[in-house]
């Protein structure tokens, strides 16, 4: 009931936010110079609206923020959640290795009933990783390890479920849900889609990565990326007698495929001790074009989705704050910090624009955008692995030709690839998709060779 009270919380804040401000002000959207003041409608806004009154805090690590921005910067983090594990970050990590570990905990006995299948043992994995500016940070995963006995040659293949967190809250995370079983925050989502359910019954371990990172930055491929690489390290690290020569294949739909992706797209550079290790990844529903998704996004009926990831931005690139006006750092601090993925669609009921929360005319198109956009854009890199793409026919909020654009450029650099169009919009995508996507998967962790669509003209393929 909590729950649901406050999701409404939330819907009603953001449906009074648009009636406020799309009836007595219009024109907040007027076309702009990118760098320009805030239009007259935004300055109303700070006019009428006072700012949250915040206590005093220190700026980020690595980062050194003026006050107010340290104490926003603070107050729209998630809440910690409670246990050390997830929230505190150690002292030490400048001394650390990506995928180094640094505390493992058995969550045998809260991860059982959410398993499905009889499980060997399943481990909470702390390890150093990098963030999404390239400094020191800290990644969560779990590993489950099925109770049938591997019979197949080498060591025990690895699934790495990267699961569409999609959240802004710290108890969102697949791994929190394992260590605590049903909890007030709890969602189909620390499931769905049944990769971990799949991969077991199939004699695989599982390695179920936290990829959104301690400040649960949403949709920031880098992040993503390095948490699911140095996951894989530590794994291999931990446990190996079982898993140095394993195969590993990641698959992953929406914001997981947004880390699946930028594993595969980011280990060679970052992790190359990895190579060879990955043996495919699965992308469904992917974003590639994050610059083309945001202004697509914004002021239509999936708005919320863009606020919130924005929000997510603004943990890992505190810079973006001092660009919120007072409604926007009112609705930052509120509840909406610690959304988990169900919640979060309502936001956009209102089609509410980013222009409403920032000092800025065009927000979407300033320097520091463009910078966070380039940044992202990973589709000038070649993937380590296999690819299997797929994409719903009716997707009306990713275009697939952002899958198809993905396709045709890995085949030019190399790559075996596949590439899949499956009926439905993005939600039955993930449904309609998923058994073509496993049996893919299964078939590179038993090892056997990639398939590939690619036209015959493709490139030379890029050495392994």
């Amino acid at each position: 009931m909590a729950r649901i009270v406050k999701s409404l919380r939330t819907v009603v804040i953001t449906t009074l936010a648009g009636c406020l401000l799309t009836t007595p002000i219009p024109g907040l959207a007027a076309a702009a110079p990118a760098d320009a003041g805030p239009s007259g409608p935004q300055q109303w806004i700070d006019n009428t609206v006072p700012a949250p009154g915040l206590p005093a805090a220190s700026s980020p690590p690595n980062a050194q923020l003026s006050p107010d921005l340290a104490a926003l910067w603070r107050a729209v983090l998630s809440p910690p959640t409670g246990d050390p594990i997830f929230d505190s970050r150690p002292a030490n990590l400048n001394e650390l290795h990506p995928g180094d570990i640094v505390e493992v905990r058995d969550v045998t006995a809260t991860s059982t009933l959410l398993a499905a299948v009889p499980i060997q043992r399943a481990l909470l994995l702390k390890f150093r990783t990098t963030d999404g500016n390239g400094q020191p940070s800290f990644g969560t995963a779990t590993l489950v390890i099925p109770a049938a006995k591997w019979t197949g040659p080498g060591g025990r293949p690895v699934v790495v479920n990267t699961l569409p967190i999609n959240s802004l809250g710290s108890r969102c995370t697949p791994s929190y849900a394992m260590a605590h079983g049903l909890h007030s925050k709890f969602s189909v989502g620390d499931l769905i889609p049944p990769t971990t359910w799949w991969g077991l019954s199939r004699g695989y371990a599982v390695l179920i990565p936290d990829h959104e990172g301690p400040r649960m930055a949403y949709a920031d491929p880098k992040v993503a990326g390095h948490i699911v690489l140095d996951a894989i390290r530590a794994v291999r690290a931990r446990v190996p007698d079982q898993f140095s020569h394993s195969r590993f294949a990641i698959g992953g739909y929406s914001g997981g495929a947004i880390a699946s992706y930028a594993a595969a797209m980011l280990q060679r550079e970052y992790a190359p001790d990895l190579n060879g290790t990955l043996v495919g990844a699965t992308t469904g529903g992917l974003v590639t074009d994050f610059r083309n998704i945001a202004h697509k996004f914004n002021g239509n009926m999936a708005s919320g989705i863009l606020l919130v990831v924005a929000l997510a931005t603004a943990r890992e690139h505190p810079e973006l704050l001092r660009y919120l006006n007072h409604l926007g750092r009112w609705a930052a601090t509120s509840p909406v910090k610690d959304t988990c993925g169900d919640s979060n669609g309502p936001l956009g009921v209102t089609g509410v624009p980013v222009q409403v929360a920032t000092t800025i005319a065009d927000p979407l198109n300033s320097p520091l955008a463009q910078r966070i956009f380039a940044e992202w854009d990973l589709r000038g890199r070649t993937s380590a692995a296999p690819l299997y793409i797929y994409h719903a026919a009716w997707d009306i909020w990713i275009p697939e030709q952002d899958s198809r654009n993905l396709f045709t450029s890995q085949c030019a650099r190399g790559v075996r690839a596949v590439i899949r169009t499956v009926p439905g919009e993005h939600a039955i995508g993930m449904f309609a998709g998923f058994i073509g996507a496993i049996q893919w998967l299964d078939e590179r962790l038993q090892g056997r060779p990639a398939p590939s669509e690619c036209p015959a003209v493709a490139a030379t393929p890029t050495p392994r």
